[in-house]
């Protein structure tokens, strides 16, 4: 490449370039220089289809900087400049990223689409992790993330999406991308973010390839990686369950072969507990049990009869059974340990609060003999109301969330509620262990569903939480025929018409019938009948507070206040001195 000094009127930044098409670049840092010393190191150029014309690969922060100070000073002199051959695009885009990662690091989404040119050019992974000194993994990665969709990129840019939910974004194809997109836009729909947005991407259900128990090479269904993680999964959970399922069977034959007396299957809906089995050896009559669980896993427990058939053997025709050793402690004895180990074990968790957190949660959704949390059981008589209820935005919001706490989880999406255990230890211990591999953020959101299900439907605490947290019940609800069916009383129902049509309507209809009312409401809240339409109007009732209309309406939700309000501690005397918690010795 030959050294030569080209005006700057003949000057272009190229296509190439990453700095192409953004915003004239911070330069700041380089005008003191400029404007002193002038361009000392030169641009990388190649020559474009205009007649002595140049477009700049490398240096658009120089070629800025020089036309600031020759503004500034009426004198634009000509730039030093090296030559490139006008026909490699891959090798200009090479050179302006390597300059630019150099020196000034162009922003995430601009090297994404920059790595995403050199594929296009010809480029392999290979060969651009070479030219840049960085791993495979990495090249891949970025060229994932430069493949998603235009509009993704851009909200990721202008940070209204997050990291996570853009590196789950390369595991979705183009057209659940758009789908992604589609709710994305839509004000009154759940969109999946962070790690929920996995389990929306497989169908709630996100299962690693490393618990197939067949062959990968070949399954015929789609298997994506997750560049960002150690595992790959399965597209398709159906398709995984129909191979899963046929190995299964395959390995339950291979057994029952081997002389194993029978083969077991565990399905997810129940657990394999070892202790409530003893084990037997194949010429005993021992079993298989096949324990499989909702997240793909399958573990094989060889050699166990249940302790009732264990008992019913050892009292059999053959030997006699080896008399039962003697246990190391007594039952006091064993008492007495686990009392300690209680002590112990709580004692010490009062330094540690995460785990204490975690422990509360697994106990709330798996149950205890100590613990008994029930799921609010939303019950009503009256199908009208029943159905207003399944329809309505705060129903459906809360399901999609609650989905996908049972996909984190490793239950089945199908559950109908996350709580409800049947009590097993066993149970609470799994859920707790679960959750110690999970980050505060999304403990914190399995808090959000568990308490959502175990809270009581016309208690003080709805009404306090509501209050608390301003809810505004316009954005979960809105009347529809199961309210105005339910309203029976003429004098509330003047109330409501004069809060949607004025004093002045109300008054001139207090003697009409009831349906009149009601349809002078519908007419105003629909813009109906020449009406004025009245937005996010919501009756005293739902609100928080909630109020009554009339005098004799001091029951149900405005009851529930009122005693919130009872409830309501007094207010702290700032000049008194607050103790802090007794710190054990």
């Amino acid at each position: 490449m030959t050294l030569v000094f080209i005006d700057q009127c003949k000057l272009s930044v190229s296509k190439t370039n990453m700095r192409y098409g953004k915003k004239a670049p911070d330069v700041s840092d380089l005008l003191p220089t400029v404007r002193k010393r002038g361009i000392i190191q030169t641009l990388l150029v190649r020559p474009n289809c205009q007649d002595g014309h140049y477009e700049i690969v490398a240096g658009s922060r120089r070629f800025h900087a020089a036309r600031i100070v020759a503004e500034e000073t009426g004198e634009a002199e000509p730039l030093p400049c090296r030559i490139l051959s006008e026909t490699d695009d891959a090798a200009a885009i090479e050179a302006s990223m390597i300059e630019n990662l150099a020196r000034l690091d162009a922003d995430e989404v601009t090297q994404w689409e920059t790595f995403t040119r050199l594929v296009k050019e010809g480029r392999d992974v290979a060969g651009i992790a070479a030219t840049f000194g960085l791993p495979d993994l990495t090249i891949a990665r970025v060229l994932a993330l430069g493949n998603l969709l235009p509009r993704v990129r851009s909200l990721y840019a202008a940070e209204k999406i997050d990291r996570a939910t853009v590196r789950h974004l390369t595991l979705a194809s183009k057209s659940q991308q758009r789908a992604w997109l589609a709710l994305f836009d839509d004000s009154d729909s759940y969109v999946p973010t962070g790690h929920q947005l996995k389990a929306w991407l497989f169908g709630g259900q996100s299962i690693p390839a490393r618990f197939a128990l067949f062959d990968l090479d070949g399954y015929k269904g789609a298997v994506i990686s997750d560049l960002f993680g150690d595992d790959r999964y399965f597209a398709d959970a159906d398709s995984f369950w129909t191979a899963q399922n046929e190995a299964i069977e395959a390995r339950r034959a291979a057994y029952l072969s081997e002389g194993w007396s029978d083969v077991v299957i565990v399905p997810p809906s129940e657990y394999f507990h070892s202790w409530e089995y003893e084990k037997a050896p194949k010429r005993k009559g021992g079993r298989v049990y096949v324990d499989v669980r909702s997240t793909g896993e399958v573990t094989f427990h060889e050699g166990y009869l249940s302790a009732k058939e264990a008992r019913r053997a050892a009292r059999g025709d053959g030997p006699e059974p080896a008399k039962l050793a003697r246990p190391e402690v007594t039952s006091t004895m064993q008492t007495y340990l686990d009392l300690h180990r209680h002590a112990g074990v709580r004692a010490a968790l009062l330094g540690h609060p995460g785990i204490a957190l975690r422990l509360m949660v697994a106990h709330a959704i798996g149950g205890s003999h100590l613990w008994r949390v029930s799921p609010e059981p939303q019950m009503t008589r009256n199908d009208e109301v029943r159905e207003s209820l399944e329809t309505c935005r705060g129903e459906t919001v809360f399901d999609e969330r609650r989905r996908a706490v049972l996909g984190v989880l490793g239950f089945s999406p199908e559950e109908p509620t996350v709580t409800g255990g049947n009590g097993d230890d066993y149970g609470v211990a799994g859920i707790f262990l679960r959750l110690i591999d999970l980050p505060d953020a999304i403990v914190m959101e399995i808090i959000t569903v568990v308490m959502g299900e175990t809270l009581a439907s016309g208690s003080a605490a709805v009404a306090a939480v509501g209050t608390q947290i301003g809810v505004d019940m316009a954005d979960w609800w809105q009347a529809d025929a199961a309210f105005f069916e339910l309203i029976r009383d003429r004098e509330v129902l003047t109330r409501i018409v004069a809060e949607v049509a004025g004093e002045k309507v109300a008054t001139a209809n207090t003697g009409e019938k009831t349906r009149t009312l009601k349809r002078i409401v519908r007419d105003h809240l629909d813009g109906a009948d020449g009406r004025t339409k009245v937005e996010r109007w919501v009756p005293k009732w739902l609100g928080f507070p909630a109020s009554a209309y009339t005098a004799r309406g001091g029951v149900g939700t405005v009851a529930a206040h009122a005693r919130v309000e009872a409830a309501r501690p007094p207010e702290p005397d700032p000049d008194a001195e607050q103790e802090p918690f007794a710190q054990a010795a």
